[in-house]
């Protein structure tokens, strides 16, 4: 009898257990945050990089900051150049829109 219920309460934490690492197959898989975006892009600029010379990239683009609304404003306005009018807005507007 005693040995039954040990099977028993064995079978049942291994039924449970079994239970629990299938909740995670089945969930919906997350979208990538930012930083393992930027880590996918990093990771595909380094190209053929090795050793010490990749360590050092990915350091740097790593921790490069996305440039602010001002310091894209000022770069846009200076590259707008003489343009005037509609064509200046619409040029202004995609240069703000890109991504650096």
């Amino acid at each position: 009898m005693k040995s039954l219920f040990t099977a028993l309460l064995l079978g049942t934490a291994l039924c449970a257990a079994q239970a629990q690492t299938a909740a995670p197959a089945s969930a919906p898989a997350k979208a990538p945050t930012a930083q393992q975006e930027k880590m996918k892009s990093c990771n595909a600029e380094a190209g053929d990089k090795k050793g010490d010379e990749r360590k050092a990239f990915m350091k740097q683009c790593l921790s490069a900051k996305a440039p602010t609304q001002q310091e894209k404003m000022k770069t846009c306005n200076a590259e707008a150049g003489d343009k005037k009018g509609d064509e200046r807005k619409a040029f202004m507007s995609e240069c703000l829109k890109k991504k650096a």
